[in-house]
């Protein structure tokens, strides 16, 4: 007998901004009913359209420090100088526990975080295409000036220096393609030895060996 272990795989998506993260995640949300989006924890103010505990966990920055203090979250940051944001570990082993699946969009420094407290996640990184292509979706958002960009572009060369830190790298050249390929390495994930719990050899033994003498006839 072949018994798999039951908990939910942990996986940890990164890659710089305009390569398509959000937009393989959602698809694969969609494709996937097992899988859930990690919900953050962040002291910035809530926006009207947003919802606590579906959104965000929104706390004030005494109570995320409080968390910080009795090692509460998985990785956390200071964003802008000002905001706080982390991963509640409680929330997040809680669904990992009932055998569903969490997707942890996240940049490389909370990634590296995540690998030294829970190093058997799974570490995707997107890339784009080429830079070329990266730069044009970046212009066609609107939302950068020359110096921005300038800025954003030498963040991004920092951040694939350390690619090799992460267990798979997929190329969004094709968003439904990415897509596929991201699926079958969490599939293949599924599939490895050390996801077996237990394995009772000698049943396995026994069969094997009714099998033989059926072929000696």
């Amino acid at each position: 007998m072949i018994k798999k272990k039951n908990k939910g795989d942990l996986i940890v998506i990164s890659g710089p901004s305009g390569c398509g993260k959000d937009s393989i995640c959602n698809k694969i949300l969609k494709k996937r009913k097992n899988i859930q989006m990690s919900i953050s924890m962040t002291t910035r103010e809530k926006r009207d359209y947003e919802k606590d505990g579906r959104d965000y966990y929104f706390v004030s920055v005494d109570e995320f420090k409080e968390a910080i203090k009795n090692d509460e979250l998985l990785e956390y940051a200071i964003v802008h100088e000002k905001d706080y944001y982390g991963t509640p570990k409680k929330n997040l082993f809680d669904i990992l526990n009932q055998g569903i699946d969490v997707i942890l969009v996240i940049d490389i420094q909370g990634a590296l975080q995540i690998k030294e407290k829970y190093a058997e996640a799974i570490f995707i990184f997107i890339l784009p295409p080429s830079m070329r292509e990266l730069k044009k979706r970046l212009i066609k958002r609107g939302s950068e000036t020359k110096e921005s960009l300038f800025r954003r572009f030498k963040s991004i060369y920092k951040e694939i220096n350390e690619i090799s830190q992460y267990n798979y790298v997929v190329v969004n050249d094709d968003l439904d393609d990415a897509v596929n390929k991201t699926l079958a390495i969490l599939d293949s994930e599924k599939c490895r030895v050390d996801r077996i719990e237990e394995l009772d050899i000698n049943s396995i033994e026994e069969v094997m060996h009714e099998d033989l003498i059926d072929f000696e006839y």
